[in-house]
């Protein structure tokens, strides 16, 4: 999540203006003072978007909000989420007994009360709208929302989880698809007044999928337009890269995925681009992992792959390296390579340096047959100051912790539990170069679901993941969702008077 404290930036210029000089040097002699470090101070406000659920009449969808505990004692704030209007007038949010669109009632569908206490709520069937808010206050820092639906059967079948997102003007994702088994939608959602303009660009194993039909798609104030993928181009691709910039405004942004044989979920949006990539969480029994990425720029690139496993690093055999061409999108196929135990996959230049940016994602399956289910894991930044993933349940969550770099310990607390119970706090110390896989505390007493929220004490970086299982007629559904730092402070400049610029 993205969030920046506009107040407290407001309030930083306001004072320059008055003024007129904000100093970082004692006026006077001119002999220059040292310079003061910005103050850390948690934000004051956060937004977040979830896409529109509905998949199928079948689909269950629950809702799962929280802010960390131990931030600041600021004011009290709020922290709200509502329905937005669905792009076809408002049909998918449904209508109430006198006829009006839900999304119209201002009634939030899910509210916090306080930080450290989860708040979850439910919507069923395929009309379920997509959801903006915002957080104040003391609810603001760390602020986060989880999405699961489960869908028992159908096309759409399986577990979609997603966190929902901050709004923002630009997204990569890899390992998308326009193949014909694969039914990938864009959802964009737009949380603000105005209306925004966003453009789709795809890109295949050959470079640019061109097609002008992706260009100025407009989404209304308030409101999620879902674009079919494969509507945009006349090109069947197994692995498809999706950019989705905004000419004008903000939309958040996340890809639905379903497949034929393997069942549905949630797509995130990769880290920014960097020459250096983590991708934390393959579950251990993973029967089939496929590595896609992307290089946005003008130059090729060249990578070690490595597999952070539990004892150490391994290089995939017959995989060691991936050539990514200028503009081209790579899959490869790294079939079963945790070989029973769960690891992290680490991209790395093969010359050295910073290398060649690139953004990549794993699509994942467990589960052989007529029982595989699917999940992604899009490359991710570090968990940094503190990083919280919401919905777990009592049993199914498994939390990987990945150092690609020095030894790191990390504090995990389990929140109190949506309808009752304490919170739980627990130490784990990840080895350098290494994956530790745990099952995260519970809190004690735990009524319903709780959050997990995880903090770098010392070393690292630390890179995290969350899988959340459910068993459903013999299939292990699935989820996975990835832990980057929640940016709940911003830096905020020290200003002094200089009322010496006020002198003739």
């Amino acid at each position: 999540m993205k969030s920046t404290s506009l107040s407290l930036i407001a309030g930083t210029v306001a004072l320059a203006a008055v003024t007129g000089f904000a100093a970082l040097t004692a006026p006077g002699d001119g002999d220059a003072a040292p310079a003061k470090a910005a103050a850390r101070l948690p934000v004051e406000r956060s937004s977040l978007l979830c896409p529109a659920p509905g998949l199928s009449d079948l689909a269950e969808t629950t809702y799962t909000s929280v802010t960390p505990a131990g931030g600041s004692g600021g004011e009290a704030g709020a922290a709200e989420l509502h329905n937005a209007t669905a792009a076809d007038g408002g049909k998918k949010g449904g209508k109430d007994e006198k006829g009006k669109n839900k999304a119209d009632s201002g009634k939030p569908v899910i509210s916090l009360k306080e930080p450290g206490k989860p708040a979850t709520a439910e919507v069923s069937g395929a009309d379920a709208p997509a959801l903006f808010g915002t957080a104040t206050g003391r609810l603001a820092p760390g602020w986060t929302t989880q999405q699961t639906t489960m869908v028992e059967a159908g096309g759409a079948r399986g577990l979609l989880g997603v966190s929902c997102t901050g709004p923002g003007t630009n997204f990569w994702f890899p390992a998308a698809s326009t193949a014909k088994t694969r039914e990938d939608y864009v959802h964009l959602t737009n949380p603000d007044d105005t209306a925004a303009v966003a453009d789709i660009e795809l890109y295949g194993p050959d470079g640019s999928l061109k097609s002008d039909v992706g260009e100025g798609i407009t989404v209304p104030a308030r409101s999620s337009v879902p674009v079919l993928i494969s509507t945009l181009t006349s090109k069947a691709a197994e692995d498809v890269t999706v950019h989705v910039t905004t000419r004008t405004g903000r939309v958040g942004a996340v890809v639905r995925t379903a497949d034929e044989g393997t069942g549905s979920d949630w797509l995130a949006a990769s880290t920014d681009p960097t020459g250096t990539l983590v991708l934390p969480g393959i579950p251990a029994d993973a029967t089939s992992v496929r590595l896609v990425v992307f290089a946005p720029g003008d130059g090729d690139a060249d990578l070690k792959v490595k597999l952070l496993g539990r004892t150490g690093a391994i290089s995939p055999v017959g995989h060691e390296a991936i050539h990514v061409k200028s503009r081209m999108t790579a899959g490869v196929d790294l079939k079963d390579i945790t070989k029973g135990e769960a690891g992290s996959l680490l991209l790395t230049p093969a010359e050295g340096g910073k290398g060649t940016p690139v953004v990549a994602a794993l699509r994942v399956v467990r589960g052989t047959g007529d029982k595989q289910e699917v999940g992604y894991i899009p490359a991710t930044g570090p968990v940094g100051a503190r990083a919280s993933v919401a919905d777990n349940r009592d049993k199914g969550s498994v939390l990987s912790l990945t150092a690609p770099g020095a030894t790191a310990t990390v504090k995990v607390t389990a929140s109190a539990g949506s309808g009752g119970g304490e919170q739980s706090v627990k130490k784990y110390t990840v080895k350098g170069g290494t994956t530790l896989a745990v099952t995260p505390p519970v809190p004690s007493g735990l009524k319903g679901g709780y959050a997990l929220t995880v903090e770098t004490e010392s070393g690292g970086p630390v890179h995290a993941a969350r899988t959340l299982t459910l068993t459903q007629d013999g299939v292990q559904m699935f989820t996975v969702q990835t832990l980057p730092d929640d940016l709940g402070t911003v830096e905020v400049p020290v200003a002094e008077q200089d009322l010496s610029v006020l002198d003739d």
